[in-house]
């Protein structure tokens, strides 16, 4: 037993040494806690997460190929437009557009130029910003446990696959818990802080000169550069909507699993190999219609996100596979009995983990192991999975929430002084308790059935 709490010090240790590293560290301190379980502690190496790999550098090259054709930009000017109809429901417009939006592209990126949007909007109507822009901000991080092409959903797939879970039935689960997580907690966020005309820092703001009224925002902000929407272009139209009908072709497979090929054959195409597919033939059509620069697609935001998360994704998961399957039975034994009389423990490591790392694949690779196999029901383990990745925005390190509290002219959306006295820790909490109860519900709906 000893030698055990020491392998697996080993193991938090890397994690830990890792998370102060940020993302490619992750990686390499994963490999190196690998080195030492196998040289020093003599345990088989464990499995490396190829199908899960190839499944994020595939999607990476397809989405960054739609980014630099101009997709991404033509998808904010679309949801911009979408949340600017809504202006009296932003509270709840906003976070749902940009959770949507999220999804399709596998990437929270899509959010940072709708934060002036949202901003503006919002006070220009006498909303308080804070409450649709931290909203919108955490979103987008449960967004990722429904998204077809993005890396923690590669990881997962990787994991519960093996198991007869595919990704359809993950978003299954996932997908309306969200929703629902999203609505209720839009009807709490919209009560948080005290309204414009009743907040004295706001009201000190217009007496001064600083800000204008409510009213009058937007001829105001939109002489600041910095808030202007980037350019919407045929190309990047015509890029996005190829990537959209590859992300539909993809659930449509994972719907349909006896049109997968080779077709009239008793053993199917599994998604493992599909998705890779798919996303090459949408990469390549996008060269094809789009023309964009191909050279610079390593240069794109989505590009060097996507090859930090598979670097991350190889040393983590290959670290905790190493670990886990020298110890399976010690494992579902001793964890086993826990994870089935209270379930919420699982919920409660993703959340902390994503808290500490700030990453939802790192959380993935680290505490869904462990839970199938103590052998959590799958769907109960999605819905948990996808409500507490919010809790990357409980401590105010993430660069989306900087990116609102700088737009935010009025004030109102703070970073705070003391680790969770602001603006997105609340927030954060609310949706991740919401969601993980609406997917605990609809997850073991699904594990009976």
């Amino acid at each position: 037993m000893v030698l055990i709490l020491l392998e697996l010090a080993v193991v938090i240790l890397a994690i830990l040494m890792g998370t102060r590293s940020s993302g490619v560290g992750l990686g390499l301190w994963g490999g190196l806690g690998v080195a030492v379980l196998v040289f020093v502690f003599q345990l088989p190496a464990g499995s490396i997460p190829t199908s899960a790999i190839i499944i994020v550098l595939s999607v990476v090259v397809s989405a960054s190929m739609m980014q630099q054709a101009g997709g991404i930009d033509w998808m904010v000017t679309v949801a911009a437009k979408a949340i600017q109809k809504n202006p009296k429901m932003i509270t709840l417009v906003a976070p749902l557009i940009s959770f949507l939006f999220s999804v399709g592209a596998g990437t929270s990126n899509i959010l940072y130029p709708l934060l002036p949007v949202i901003q503006d909007v919002s006070y220009s109507n006498g909303i308080r910003p804070s409450r649709p822009l931290s909203l919108s901000v955490v979103a987008t991080g449960v967004a990722l446990a429904c998204s077809p092409v993005s890396a923690a959903m590669a990881a997962m797939i990787g994991f519960t696959s093996a198991y007869g879970f595919e990704m359809i039935n993950i978003i299954m689960v996932t997908l309306p818990a969200a929703i629902i997580g999203i609505v209720l907690s839009a009807i709490v966020v919209n009560r948080l802080g005290k309204d414009i005309k009743d907040d004295p820092e706001i009201q000190a703001k217009i007496a001064a000169g600083e800000i204008p009224a409510p009213g009058n925002a937007t001829g105001e902000r939109s002489k600041d550069p910095s808030t202007t929407l980037p350019e919407a272009t045929a190309a990047g139209r015509n890029a996005a909507l190829i990537f959209f009908s590859g992300v539909l072709l993809i659930v449509f497979f994972g719907l349909f699993a006896d049109l997968r090929p080779p077709f009239g054959a008793e053993t199917r195409l599994e998604m493992n190999d599909l998705i890779p597919m798919i996303m090459f033939v949408v990469g390549t059509v996008i060269i094809l219609v789009s023309k964009p620069k191909v050279s610079e697609v390593p240069t794109t935001s989505v590009f060097k996100a996507g090859m930090v998360s598979a670097i991350a994704l190889l040393g983590l998961a290959w670290l905790t596979s190493t670990f886990i399957d020298a110890h399976t039975d010690l494992i579902s034994e001793g964890i086993g009995d826990l994870v089935a009389q209270a379930p919420w423990i699982f919920a409660l490591a993703v959340f902390v983990v994503c808290v500490l790392t700030t990453s939802q694949s790192t959380a993935t690779n680290t505490a869904v192991p462990i839970a199938l196999s103590a052998g959590m029901p799958l769907g109960l383990l999605s819905g948990m999975w996808a409500g507490a990745f919010a809790g990357i925005y409980l401590l105010p390190t993430n660069g989306s929430q900087i990116a609102a509290a700088n737009f935010d002219t009025s004030g109102s959306t703070k970073l705070g002084t003391k680790l969770i006295d602001h603006s997105f820790a609340l927030p954060s909490i609310i949706l991740a308790v919401t969601t993980i109860i609406a997917g605990s519900v609809i997850g073991t709906v699904v594990d009976v059935f």
